[in-house]
């Protein structure tokens, strides 16, 4: 997962590969990557609690916040609970102390088994950065200041034949007036990196918010969330959408072909330059405007959130290329009405399910209590056990009935 491990655009991959387990879906979540922080607990109860509440699955915490932990009671509790785990998720924090801290344990391995049993391993944000062959040192590089380098990864991933450096929030555009995509790296600086790498190590860049699930059983990988996954090796690149499937050995070295994957069924697009001729400036504004419309209507939140990251990110890769300002302010004032549009609409919408459902539940208790009046009880009974039936609890009283949403 490029990032977003515990937002609602994760929930419902979360909850799909859980229900798609071949083991025990027994989830746990690994707190090592943020174990030199002083919140690294909060970060866990954060993650049981979207679980608990979000995912609607328990979530168990393996506690191993340092390898000085290693042969304690402490230490090996959180080696017993990886063993059992069937869905394994580590996320946030830092990608160089992650490796540090799980070298020479029994932590890499057991990442290993668990898959190879059927199991899942979530890698996300930080611990995204290290299954990979090398590790890229975000914090060293872009707030300490160290020369460019790479550090070893894990390489979970080479046992299961996939020679990949693996690189989260890759379309991440925080910096503003910088480039801070690929990591924070900036693409002029990460291609200096990428020129550091052995020439059949290939790139596996998640956008923000976006999972590329790779089934070993089914050797096929498939792009979920709300942005793009993109491959590069020896200047090709080739990027997967969300809902894209393709097969696993397309990500292996030397196999890959540059362009755009195509969804099952897809005719293979035209060479004719005239055909693959890149939109305009305002095109693209246009196409994404049409987008974000589209998902307001039809209530898509993932398309509307994905059409203002779109949005913004043409409109900084139009500033760096250093494009008409006058475009690119107008462009400016485009994202700023959408967003007010979208602020409008939430303004206008239901607060709660309760404040949603409440003129249809009190309509329906009127018509009830007019029944109960009339001693038409077996009416009464049935409005009432349809709404017990929509997990909507009825509370009778002397002074008449209440309801409530059943947790």
């Amino acid at each position: 997962m490029g990032s977003g491990e515990l937002t609602a655009t994760m929930v419902e991959v979360h909850k799909e590969v859980l229900s798609g387990l071949t083991v025990a879906p027994n989830a746990v979540f690994l707190d090592t990557p943020a174990g030199f922080q002083l919140n690294v607990d909060q970060i866990s109860e954060k993650a049981v609690d979207y679980f608990s509440t979000r995912v609607n699955h328990g979530l168990r915490v393996a506690s191993f916040k340092s390898r000085n932990a290693a042969g304690s009671y402490e230490g090996e509790a959180a080696f017993r609970t990886l063993r059992d785990a069937g869905y394994i998720l580590i996320g946030p924090g830092s990608p160089t102390y992650t490796v540090g801290q799980l070298a020479d344990t029994p932590v890499p391995e057991i990442f290993r088994q668990r898959v190879w049993a059927g199991g899942c391993l979530a890698a996300a944000s930080a611990a995204a950065l290290t299954v990979g062959r090398y590790t890229l040192p975000v914090y060293e590089i872009y707030k300490v200041g160290q020369q460019l380098h790479w550090v070893d990864g894990m390489d979970l991933l080479a046992h299961f034949g996939l020679n990949l450096v693996v690189v989260p929030h890759w379309n991440n555009a925080e910096g503003g007036s910088h480039d801070t995509s690929c990591c924070f790296m900036g693409k002029s600086r990460f291609a200096e990196m990428v020129k550091m790498l052995p020439a059949e190590t290939a790139i596996l860049g998640l956008d923000e918010h976006t999972a590329c699930i790779i089934d070993f059983e089914r050797r096929e990988a498939e792009v979920r969330g709300i942005g793009q996954v993109t491959w590069q090796l020896g200047g090709n690149e080739a990027t997967f959408k969300k809902g894209d499937r393709f097969p696993l050995d397309r990500l292996q070295e030397g196999r890959m072909k540059s362009g755009t994957s195509k969804a099952a069924g897809e005719k293979e697009p035209s060479s004719s330059p005239r055909e693959t001729r890149p939109p305009s400036f305002w095109e693209q504004i246009h196409r994404v405007e049409e987008m974000f419309h589209t998902g307001l209507q039809q209530h898509e939140p993932e398309e509307v959130t994905r059409s203002l990251l779109e949005l913004d990110r043409i409109i900084w890769q139009s500033h760096e290329a250093m494009e008409d300002q006058q475009d690119i302010s107008q462009a400016r004032e485009k994202l700023r009405d959408l967003i007010v549009v979208l602020g409008t609409k939430l303004a206008s919408a239901p607060r709660s399910e309760t404040e949603c459902l409440m003129p249809v539940v009190e309509g329906l208790l009127d018509l009830r209590q007019q029944f109960r009046e009339n001693r038409q009880w077996a009416e009464a009974d049935a409005i009432r056990d349809t709404l017990e039936r929509s997990h909507i609890s009825i509370k009778d009283t002397p002074e008449g009935s209440s309801w409530n949403l059943k947790s």
